[in-house]
C-alpha cells in the first residue's frame, strides 16, 4: 500500500470505530439496565411504527403492592420482581410485540397480532405467578391496562396510551388483582 493511501486509511478506520461506539452506547441507552426491555425512549419509537402499521393493542402494565414488596422484602428482592415481570410480559409478546419499561413498577407493550400471542387471561396469570427469590415465593400481582388503537377516533400512540392508562387505573379500581 502506497503512503497517501495508508494516510487516507486511518482516518476512515478511526471513524469506523468511533461510529461503532457510539452506535453501542445508542443502543444500550435504549434499554433498562435492570431488565433489558426497551426504556421509554427506545419502546416509543419502535411502537409508534407497529401502530401505523397495523390493529395493534397497546398495554399499560403496573405492580401492585410494589412498594410494599419493596419495603418488605428489601431492594434486591424488589429487582427480582421487576426482572420478573418483565421477562413474562416480553415473553408474552413474543414475536408479535415489543415491551418496555417506563419506571419504578411500570410496563408498556405494544402487540400487533393477538391471534398469534396468548390471550390477556394468560399474561394476566403470568404477572400474578409468585417469583422465586432464594428460599422466598415473592408475590406478585399486577393491574393491565389495554387500548385497541382500531377502537379509536384517531388512531395514535398517544391516545392509545391514555386510553389503556385509564383502563389500568379503571382495574385498579375493581381489585387489586386485575383479572381479565
Amino acid at each position: 500500500m502506497d503512503l497517501p493511501a495508508l494516510a487516507a486509511a486511518v482516518p476512515l478506520a478511526g471513524w469506523a470505530l468511533h461510529s461503532s461506539v457510539l452506535t453501542h452506547r445508542l443502543s444500550a441507552a435504549r434499554r433498562d439496565p435492570l431488565t433489558g426491555l426497551h426504556t421509554r425512549a427506545g419502546w416509543t419509537a419502535r411502537a409508534e411504527r407497529l401502530v401505523r402499521r397495523s390493529a395493534a393493542l397497546v398495554l399499560l402494565v403496573d405492580l401492585d403492592g410494589f412498594k410494599l414488596l419493596n419495603d418488605h422484602y428489601g431492594h434486591p428482592a424488589g429487582d427480582a420482581a421487576l426482572t420478573a415481570a418483565a421477562f413474562r410480559l416480553s415473553a408474552w409478546c413474543g414475536q408479535h410485540g415489543i415491551a418496555g419499561r417506563l419506571g419504578g413498577d411500570e410496563f408498556v407493550a405494544v402487540v400487533t397480532d393477538l391471534n398469534r400471542t396468548p390471550g390477556l387471561p394468560s399474561l394476566t396469570s403470568a404477572l400474578h405467578a409468585p417469583v422465586p427469590y432464594g428460599d422466598l415465593l415473592l408475590p406478585l400481582a399486577a393491574s393491565i391496562g389495554t387500548c385497541a388503537v382500531a377502537e379509536l377516533p384517531v388512531p395514535t400512540l398517544t391516545d392509545a396510551l391514555a386510553a389503556a392508562d385509564a383502563s389500568m387505573y379503571a382495574a385498579k379500581g375493581h381489585s387489586s388483582r386485575n383479572r381479565h
